[in-house]
């Protein structure tokens, strides 16, 4: 088996078995998820996998068998996460949620998570239906999106990045389950962001929205589906290829010797840099019933939530009794709050 640069093969980063319907696009993801991890040389030993509740929830089992994992309650992974990283800020957190998980009964968490910046590869797996509930509406599909029963769904939709990037994620991309190409290198560069990477990944339901006038079907989206810009990931020790055929190419140097190359498309040029552009080119998208793909907003001087609070290189899950504070340094901060 061909080994990657720490000398591990692809096997050693996948899971147990997927219990999914098969054709299921998180499947996929799982898929993707594998490839990028074991190109990027990331050690299973340092990953720690979160999860809600959902079908899209039951994946982290699928990858990374070597890494933590917690499986949290229903729309809580955002805080589990934000534990998670103040505990011990040196691990690499991945978190898989869903729709329903995600823009439902955990909508605030998500927020507030989003805010603070936690470094975590958060991958929304969005379906827009409740697949363990049998196929109800989640608050991400579109309105006019037919269910299999029939219903016809009367509310506007959640958009998940615009929200992303009003609540200030310095790392915001969307995707289609589908799309190896695109999907990879978005989570070989979520790796390396020193913040929330938060990745909105198109993934019809096989089972509750793959038929005529689901909005979420597998043909909707692939008729729908429309490139903001071609990616490319170049690993470290590799040797350095760029080629595209038309259109300028931007190569971004990234500290671990790898590089990221965003080449725009003729028809809608893109500053990834600009927080207004992504959300009018998103807004765009919307009403004209697209699904925009691609890198939408990146800022790689992000500052990670433990950055931002100032706290110690050494995690708080390593620290000694010795280098703990004295009974006397907590009395003195318990009163100043009586």
């Amino acid at each position: 088996m061909e080994l990657n640069r720490i000398g591990l093969s692809k096997a050693d980063y996948v899971g147990a078995k997927s219990t999914l319907c098969v054709g299921c696009g998180h499947d996929s993801i799982t898929n993707h998820i594998i490839t990028a991890f074991y190109q990027s040389g990331v050690d299973p030993l340092q990953v720690a996998k979160l999860s809600g509740i959902g079908c899209s929830s039951k994946t982290p089992a699928y990858f990374l068998n070597r890494s933590h994992g917690f499986n949290s309650l229903h729309g809580r992974m955002a805080p589990i996460a934000t534990g998670a990283h103040l505990a011990n800020a040196s691990q690499i957190l991945i978190g898989v949620s869903g729709d329903g998980d995600t823009a439902s009964i955990g909508l605030g968490s998500f927020a507030h998570m989003l805010r603070r910046n936690v470094p975590v590869i958060y991958i929304c797996e969005n379906n827009g239906v409740y697949g363990l509930t049998k196929g109800q509406f989640s608050a991400t599909a579109e309105a006019g999106s037919k269910a299999k029963s029939g219903w016809v769904n009367p509310y506007h939709s959640i958009d998940l990045c615009s929200l992303a990037i009003e609540m200030g994620c310095e790392f915001v991309a969307r995707s289609f389950s589908g799309d190896a190409r695109q999907l990879v290198p978005l989570i070989d560069l979520a790796i390396r962001h020193k913040g929330t990477a938060f990745i909105d990944v198109i993934s019809p339901c096989i089972t509750f929205a793959n038929h005529e006038g689901s909005t979420r079907s597998f043909d909707a989206v692939k008729t729908h589906n429309i490139h903001l810009q071609e990616l490319g990931f170049i690993q470290p020790q590799a040797e350095v290829k760029v080629d595209y055929k038309e259109g300028e190419t931007q190569v971004v140097d990234l500290p671990d010797g790898s590089r990221f190359t965003l080449r725009k498309l003729i028809e809608a040029e893109h500053d990834v840099t600009r927080r207004d552009l992504a959300l009018a080119r998103l807004h765009e998208a919307k009403e004209r019933g697209e699904f925009l793909t691609g890198l939408f907003y990146w800022n790689k001087d992000s500052k990670p939530l433990s950055q931002r609070l100032g706290l110690a290189d050494t995690p708080l899950a390593q620290l000694g009794e010795h280098t703990r504070p004295p009974r006397q340094a907590l009395d003195e901060i318990q009163a100043r709050f009586e």
